[in-house]
């Protein structure tokens, strides 16, 4: 009986066999083979919008016609070199790790041009992609008047999850004629924004390297994400590196909402005095942000009536670290360290930064009053910042142009709260004229070891402190630009000047305050 049950078993399986054999001859299953990438071709000059876009011959022109396409693994959408592109174009698609998406350029002469609309409120939108790469344009994005929010490169994650691994690579922005106040939207060379209204959406491995962006207001690049520690949600491992911003007289990169970002190597320069005086802006800074590296950038010439700072670490982050960069010629001073007290429903505030081995030679030179006059230290701290800590930066305060220009060196003073359990230690202070510490109300402040030349008012407690450092002083007089502890760098095509980690490291040994 077994047996036979055994057999009629076999000869069923057999028979639904054989059915299914003879049902798939009938109607073959779909082929889940992935298709050939494609190469699409938009050319301004020769191309129509009739044609099949997939070769030279046949290349569109416009760039609606272009922004219609889904963009598939190991895609590539290809601007003409040579040509201008009038119009706004619109990115979408989603690659993988072996087949990104490429956008760029072919042909021969200079980077095809994408120049907006006078209303438009961004040339080129990045939207919900992954795995992509853009490359090789320049985006221009000037209207007839200023305009509030508008951008030249927006890179926009919404309603979709999580984006991986954008590349944005020499691109250049130039001409973004945004509003010059923060308050109305301001304006930005590049835009990110993440965020949804059903899906909670964010960037993971965004990286912007190798950029140029050129007279563009109010700002260079800035995040807009989430930021409420209340719905946390920030995008992850970001880098800018290489890049160069110049003509930009607000703020120059500033993430927001993010976690693990990594800022190094970029130059900031020849920002032109055009912020209206309730504006304040500074070069390189988080806001909202986690574990963010500020490492050997380059920062001069920063003009904002208000801060005005190489760079800063702003409230409500945590575990910033600014070390190895350059600081010169700036209306305010190397770094601000602040937290607004009074906001605590969605910030944690400003906790443990480190400000480590920076030089900052001739800042603190602003010309004229602001808020608080001619205000302009060299180490601004300005609210419920806790456990700060600055050690082995060296600030040169050089003569100031006027005599009512601010020649504070290290000020910590309150916006609605002060500071806490500050640190400042083996740090090289030298002041050119006389000059003051100023620390009001901050409390548990602790001095240690740092060496102070020149005259001030009065020195802080700090039962190490020097008076003399003859190596930094040899090197000083043999060089005041302090050129043996600079390496140079390329940011973009152009000399980048920072500070050497070997170098700096070395001196501080040499001087006895390693």
């Amino acid at each position: 009986m077994t047996q036979r049950l055994i057999l009629l078993a076999t000869l069923a399986a057999l028979t639904a066999c054989s059915k299914a054999e003879s049902s798939s001859a009938e109607h073959p299953l779909p082929d889940t083979r992935r298709p050939e990438p494609t190469t699409y071709y938009v050319d301004a000059l020769r191309g129509s919008d009739e044609g099949t876009g997939t070769s030279v011959d046949g290349a569109w022109q416009s760039l609606a016609r272009a922004s219609q396409v889904k963009l598939q693994p190991g895609d590539q959408l290809l601007l003409r070199r040579g040509a201008t592109f009038e119009g706004e174009l619109e990115i979408s698609g989603t690659g993988t790790s072996d087949r990104p998406i490429l956008v760029g350029a072919y042909g021969e002469g200079a980077a095809p041009v994408v120049r907006g609309y006078d209303q438009s409120m961004y040339a080129v939108r990045v939207l919900n992609s992954s795995y992509l790469t853009l490359t090789g344009l320049h985006i221009i994005n000037t209207g007839r008047e200023r305009l509030a929010g508008r951008t030249g490169l927006k890179i926009e994650c919404s309603d979709f999850g999580l984006s991986r691994s954008l590349t944005i690579d020499h691109v250049l922005v130039s001409d973004v004629n945004g509003s010059l106040v923060k308050a109305e939207g301001g304006g930005s060379g590049i835009l990110i924004v993440n965020g949804g209204r059903t899906i909670a959406s964010r960037f993971d491995s965004l990286t912007i390297q190798n950029c140029h962006i050129r007279d563009c207001a109010r700002n260079a690049m800035i995040w807009s994400g989430y930021y409420d520690r209340r719905q946390w949600l920030p995008s992850t491992n970001t880098v800018v590196r290489g890049c160069l911003i110049e003509g930009v007289p607000g703020d120059g990169i500033v993430p927001i909402g993010c976690e693990h970002t990594l800022i190094e190597g970029n130059l900031m320069r020849l920002c032109p005095e055009l912020l209206p005086m309730t504006e304040a802006a500074a070069g390189i800074w988080p806001w909202s942000c986690d574990d963010t590296v500020i490492q050997f950038n380059e920062v001069s010439g920063h003009k904002a009536p208000w801060d005005a700072q190489a760079y800063d670490c702003d409230f409500n982050c945590r575990g910033t670290v600014i070390q190895y960069n350059y600081s010169h010629d700036n209306y305010g001073g190397l770094v601000l360290v602040c937290d607004n007290g009074a906001e605590r429903n969605y910030s944690l505030g400003n906790e443990a930064p480190v400000v480590r081995y920076n030089v900052s030679i001739g800042d603190g030179v602003r010309p004229r009053e602001t808020r608080q006059g001619m205000f302009s230290p060299s180490v601004h701290i300005a609210g419920r910042v806790t456990k700060a800590l600055l050690e082995h930066n060296i600030i040169v305060a050089t003569p100031k142009p006027a005599d009512n220009i601010d020649r504070t060196i290290v000020c910590s003073d309150s916006w609605d709260g002060c500071a806490d359990e500050t640190t400042l230690r083996r740090n090289i202070f030298c002041a050119q004229e006389p000059s003051r510490f100023e620390m009001t109300q901050s409390t548990r402040n602790t001095f240690d070891g740092n060496v102070y030349l020149g005259s001030y008012d009065a020195l802080p407690a700090d039962a190490r402190a020097a008076t003399t450092c003859q190596p930094f002083a040899d090197m000083l007089h043999a060089d005041p630009q302090l050129s043996p502890l600079m390496q140079r760098r390329e940011a973009c095509g152009e000399v980048l000047v920072t500070v050497s980690r070997e170098a700096i490291e070395r001196l501080f040994s040499d001087c006895g305050l390693d």
